[in-house]
């Protein structure tokens, strides 16, 4: 039997009429709706189209614009009547949307500014604006000359400070652009249970973010919720699982943190062993780092099940595998969902600490946002004094996918 295609909310299709200027943006919460009305009104826009000028899809990469651009259009459940007409392979970089050749774009630094020279568009959907390099809108603003061109995009909300922020939503009324705010609750298709869930899952300021669909500022302590009193536990109970996240460092220190699964389905930051060579006027090399922690591991009798590395640091990551040491591969290193992650399992109760990482104890109350950053929009933490944080960030995040059922969710 086949199914019944997911109704639009009322506050969906009045932002798909409205959708009338050179800029349309649908901006707010996760989930909330916005990312379906914006690709209804893309579709239309391809329809009414031109064919003098080209349609574009621009994303953070090819990778990002499949999953949240083509996949949603191809589901049949969203777009009953068009999903057999999007066509796509894989890792191509065009699409075959109602007939019209889609190009698809990704921008993950400046240099993609490049990309947009010499085109002329007249339609251009945009996913997840802020992860842009402003350069690059602003090409692509410039690209849109066909008559009656239009750039279509969604974003979440970012720091008050963001270029999309201040250079354009603030000044609707002065430019030729509507934006449409998305809350979670917009969102009639979900269910209690899993609004519930999703805001468990995000704390602090990821949830005015993400939730609640704020432009807020990132400010003071990253971990703000970090108690010693709450988090640092002397005992821990029997480990079944491990993993080990390592941030390397020659002149700066090397951190390696244990990160364990306990049988009452908590995670723990285990132990911590750090070698800084600042404070003993020693370094090491790869081998004798990779000789140190496959002895620290041996006295502690674990064999972790993958060890996160720093991505940048290959020569390490090779020095590991030619010592036989298993499982070793490139940590998640995004910083901004590594914090969220980190920040996550510590407010929800989830993720406690040993007292013996000394090291990491004394890193996290003064991991800090980097306020100058804050100031240009954008959110960066203080690179000082952050190694162990980084090594747990490292472990945590990579292994999300593992532990995030086990949040408690809020009665």
């Amino acid at each position: 039997m086949s199914s019944s295609p997911l109704p639009f909310s009322d506050k969906q299709l009045d932002s798909v009429r409205r959708a009338q200027a050179r800029i349309c943006i649908w901006h707010g919460s996760v989930r909330s709706g916005k990312t379906i009305a914006s690709l209804l009104r893309f579709l239309l826009a391809i329809r009414r189209a031109p064919a003098s000028g080209l349609i574009l899809v621009c994303g953070r990469s090819l990778q990002t614009i499949e999953r949240n651009v083509l996949e949603p259009l191809q589901d049949a459940l969203l777009f009953a009547d068009i999903a057999d007409e999007v066509h796509h392979t894989r890792g191509a970089t065009t699409a075959v949307i109602m007939g019209r050749t889609v190009h698809l774009i990704g921008a993950s630094d400046a240099r993609a500014e490049g990309r947009l020279r010499g085109l002329t568009a007249a339609v251009a959907y945009v996913d997840e604006i802020t992860l842009l390099p402003e350069p690059f809108f602003v090409q692509l603003l410039a690209r849109l000359s066909v008559p009656g061109a239009m750039l279509i995009g969604t974003t979440n909300p970012d720091s008050p400070r963001h270029w999309l922020r201040t250079g354009y939503l603030d000044r609707e009324h002065e430019l030729d652009l509507v934006a449409f705010h998305f809350r979670l609750a917009d969102n009639p298709s979900l269910s209690p249970a899993y609004v519930t869930a999703l805001t468990a899952e995000y704390t602090g300021l990821w949830r005015k973010r993400m939730i609640d669909g704020l432009w807020v500022v990132a400010e003071g302590a990253i971990f703000d919720g970090f108690d010693e009193q709450v988090h640092v536990v002397d005992e821990l109970p029997p480990i079944r699982r491990h993993w080990l996240g390592i941030d390397y460092g020659t002149t700066a220190p090397f951190a390696a943190i244990l990160l364990g699964l306990g049988d009452d389905d908590r995670l723990y930051a285990v132990a911590e062993w750090r070698h800084d060579s600042r404070k003993v006027h020693r370094q090491m090399t790869d081998a004798a780092y990779s000789r140190a922690v496959r002895e620290w591991l041996a006295e502690l009798d674990v064999v972790p099940e993958w060890t996160f590395v720093d991505p940048s640091a290959t020569s390490f990551s090779t020095q590991l595998w030619a010592d036989g040491h298993p499982g070793v591969t490139s940590a998640r290193n995004s910083v901004l969902d590594g914090i969220r992650s980190t920040a996550t399992a510590l407010d929800s109760g989830l993720l406690s600490i040993h007292r013996s990482c000394a090291g990491l104890l004394d890193e996290l109350p003064a991991y800090v946002w980097d306020s100058a950053a804050a100031a240009r929009g954008e959110d960066r933490p203080v690179k000082k004094d952050d190694h162990s944080t980084d090594a747990l960030r490292y472990a945590v995040h990579s292994t999300a996918h593992e532990w995030r059922h086990l949040i408690a969710q809020p009665t």
